[in-house]
């Protein structure tokens, strides 16, 4: 399918946004400045018309179409909602399809909520079974059972096949467009084969090799094909000791799979050993930034991609949950400060420190649950290895502790005069990065043992136990040894 503009493609995409912004810029002056002509209605409304069609619009159009899908794509994602529509109204029609899947799925729904039914039916239409299954959950279910009479009986299996799978399948990431060989024949029969089609599809480096029942049997690397005499045969020269995934295996195994061996593609194979598609390194990396992306938001307690410049009730709702969940563990943190009200009357000098307590041990917290989580992505911690970590997390905690909280100790008796002061300040930080640790350590682990994602929530969850725990930490041990 793919008619992506390649010649024209760019890496200097900021470069097409400034200037589409300054034509678009240049399109909303010319507009405020027809607008204010002392005319009738009708004759201003002719001429604003004809000043938009024959100017900077058309100036407009003419650059969109000579960029790259992708680069399209980002100056969307990069234009208030009322510039992003315009431009979108600029693209020409057989390249809507593409770009709605290159988009963000925020943008995305910003974007079919402007077309019509039969506008969305021949986007769809552009694309690839398997790209038609990215789109579907976006798509309204009239146009879906559209798109659906329109295939073949073979493309019709092939979608349900695809959006048979969960999102973190690699059935879900697979595609059908794949060129097969038999292994009975020669490379001359195969080279013959090949320049009957009119191009190869993307990112073929191997061909796959199938009986007639299509059962898997192994790959011929194309450079085997190129530098082997054509009387070879394929069962000679293929091979056999490749790399397969199978549909249920995560996804995530398979991208470190293509990390690990710097695969190009890799066949699909169902239980029965049939091939079913193949897997490539640019929707693996499509994947791996979409996990990135998603994992930073999480982090930062979004519950999903946002549009920069969707409607401020939806980014508010977007961002409220865990901002709601703040708000509880705030009130828990001030509850054990309000228990040692009379603790910090004695000592103001308390209130001063207690910031530095929490804020340390939360700074180390986070580092160690990044650590783990980036640890629990690649497969490196299981069981076996937990005690292990758990010990070493707690020797760093503690010589960060008596580092980090010996210095401030000495601060404090410099600031306050007071020795006792410094080794209480001392200790509390040495136990609270000890717990810091451990909660770093131990909420990723328990969250994924759960079945949840351990990115989500966890600085939350850390935020409240290094702050809660820091302030009880400093104030009882205040309580204990300095003010009773």
């Amino acid at each position: 399918m793919n008619k992506n503009h390649e010649s024209h493609y760019t890496e200097n995409v900021q470069h097409h946004l400034q200037q589409v912004q300054s034509l678009l810029e240049k399109h909303a002056l010319v507009e405020t400045l027809a607008l204010k002509q002392e005319m009738p209605r009708q004759e201003r409304h002719e001429l604003l018309g004809a000043i938009l069609h024959k100017q900077h619009l058309a100036e407009l159009q003419d650059k969109l179409a000579n960029l790259h899908s992708s680069d399209i794509a980002f100056i969307l994602e990069a234009l208030p909602i009322e510039q992003r529509l315009l431009v979108w109204d600029l693209v020409k029609a057989d390249r809507d399809g593409e770009i709605l899947i290159e988009v963000s799925d925020a943008v995305r729904e910003s974007l079919i909520a402007t077309m019509s039914r039969e506008e969305l039916r021949e986007a769809a239409e552009q694309l690839d079974t398997d790209e038609i299954a990215d789109l579907a959950h976006d798509l309204p279910h009239a146009v879906m059972r559209d798109v659906f009479k329109s295939l073949t009986i073979e493309e019709r299996e092939q979608l349900r096949a695809a959006m048979s799978y969960p999102e973190d399948a690699v059935g879900a990431l697979m595609d059908f467009d794949m060129v097969t060989i038999r292994e009975d024949v020669t490379l001359e029969v195969v080279s013959r084969y090949l320049r009957r089609f009119d191009e190869m599809p993307d990112h073929t480096d191997q061909l796959f090799v199938v009986d007639r029942n299509d059962i898997f049997k192994g790959v011929l690397p194309l450079n085997r094909l190129l530098v082997n005499e054509p009387e070879e045969s394929v069962s000679k020269l293929m091979r056999t000791d490749t790399i397969k995934l199978h549909p249920d295996d995560k996804a995530e195994q398979a991208a470190q799979a293509f990390e690990r061996y710097d695969l190009v593609s890799a066949p699909v194979v169902e239980e029965d050993g049939k091939l079913v598609g193949r897997v490539t390194v640019n929707t693996v990396m499509d994947y791996i930034r979409s996990q990135s992306e998603s994992e930073i938001l999480n982090t930062a307690g979004l519950r999903g991609e946002e549009d920069i410049f969707a409607s401020v009730w939806k980014s508010v709702k977007n961002r409220w949950m865990w901002l709601a969940l703040n708000l509880c563990t705030a009130f828990f943190a001030s509850r054990v400060i309000g228990e040692f009200e009379n603790t910090i009357e004695k000592l103001v000098a308390l209130a001063a420190l207690m910031p530095i307590v929490a804020g340390i041990a939360g700074n180390s917290a986070n580092q160690t649950a990044t650590i783990i989580i980036r640890s629990l992505a690649l497969g490196q911690v299981n069981q076996s290895n937990a005690r292990r970590l758990i010990s070493k997390e707690i020797t760093i905690g503690g010589i960060n502790g008596l580092i980090w909280g010996g210095m401030a100790g000495i601060f404090a008796f410099f600031l306050y005069k007071s020795v006792l002061l410094g080794v209480i300040l001392t200790g509390a930080m040495v136990l609270n990065l000890v717990l810091g640790a451990l909660a770093g350590l131990m909420i990723p682990l328990f969250l994924q043992r759960i079945g949840r994602d351990p990115a989500i929530g966890s600085s939350v969850m850390l935020t409240a136990i290094t702050d809660s725990g820091g302030f009880f930490i400093f104030l009882g041990l205040a309580a204990i040894f300095l003010i009773n």
